[in-house]
């Protein structure tokens, strides 16, 4: 039934001498063949185009979404970065006033040891903040240096 003379539109023909109606026919089915697959295909490119749109629609939603969220992380990253300069500041301030009093504290055990050195004790001083010594607490010339308040002005205290 199929016709193997290169016919590109898929009809079929029917060989029959001399009938003209037959051959209409043929035609007509083929036209309508050929506009149902015309048909077909646009529906079938219609629907495509449909889905192409959906998917550009999609990723534009998406590209809206992950620019609300690298907007969000930049802002954390802000605010952290803020946060971290401010402790970093602080930090700094802190590290001086402990220097400071670490001076301050070296500075009275240094009067402290003055004080034994003369009263005929003595102060060790072992670790960082500086321990005195049993023997300069149970010395009775010291006993009366023990509830008195230590009274230096701050040029004292420097030199």
């Amino acid at each position: 039934m199929a016709s193997s003379s290169g016919n590109s539109s898929g009809s079929t023909q029917i060989q029959s001498p001399g009938s003209g109606e037959d051959s209409q026919v043929v035609v007509v089915v083929a036209d309508q063949r050929k506009r149902k697959r015309m048909l077909s295909n646009r529906e079938s490119a219609r629907r495509s185009r449909m889905r192409k749109q959906k998917h550009l629609n999609d990723l534009m939603e998406q590209l809206a979404q992950l620019r609300k969220e690298n907007n969000h992380v930049l802002t954390s990253i802000s605010v952290t970065t803020q946060h971290f300069l401010n402790v970093e500041a602080e930090n700094s301030v802190l590290r001086a006033q402990m220097g400071e009093l670490s001076q301050r504290l070296q500075s009275l055990n240094d009067i402290l040891g003055y004080m034994n050195a003369n009263a005929g004790g003595f102060v060790e001083t072992e670790d960082f903040y500086g321990t005195v010594s049993d023997v300069f607490m149970n010395n009775s010339w010291n006993s009366m240096y023990l509830n008195q308040p230590i009274m230096a002005s701050a040029a004292e205290m420097f030199q």
